[in-house]
């Protein structure tokens, strides 16, 4: 088994591209532009049609999705900052807009815009989302060292449990 910490890789946002989707009711992706594709590690066809979660964070709480799910399905426009997850486990922050997209008086779908944040901003939120999932969720975030054989042990752990 090979343990990797690619989690820990951050990609910037360009300040001068924005992150462009949209979904169907249900959470499906139906369009992304090259620039999500490229920032979140997939191509665009592997995104088409995978439900827009396939690249959440386990870092995020719950309940921002929730309230989120809500807002929109009331017709109103969600914003707010969301860590999340790429193809090869690095993650990137953005800064999201999301409502519903009408077309001839009708609602369609979603769209969700995104743009950089700042380093601050992104110190300030892991901070806020570890706080919100370790008292909503019971889940806290670790980062620890470990000597070489306790690390073998538990791998060894993990193989036997599968």
């Amino acid at each position: 088994m090979e343990t990797t910490f690619d989690m820990f890789i951050e990609t910037e946002v360009p300040e001068d591209e924005l992150i462009v989707s949209r979904t169907d009711f249900s959470g499906k992706i139906t369009y992304v532009n090259e620039t999500f594709a490229e920032i979140s590690g997939y191509r665009p066809e592997e995104l088409i049609g995978k439900p827009h979660n396939v690249i959440r964070h386990p870092d995020m709480p719950k309940s921002a999705f929730a309230d989120m799910w809500a807002m929109l399905k009331r017709g109103e426009v969600w914003e707010g900052y969301v860590k999340n997850l790429r193809k090869d486990k690095g993650y990137y922050w953005v800064y999201a807009r999301m409502s519903t997209v009408i077309k001839d008086g009708k609602p369609v779908e979603y769209k969700s815009v995104r743009e950089p944040v700042s380093r601050e901003k992104k110190i300030e939120m892991q901070n806020l989302y570890d706080k919100m999932r370790a008292e909503e969720e019971g889940h806290t975030r670790v980062v620890l060292y470990v000597k070489n054989d306790a690390l073998e042990t538990l791998e060894k752990m993990e193989v036997d449990s599968q």
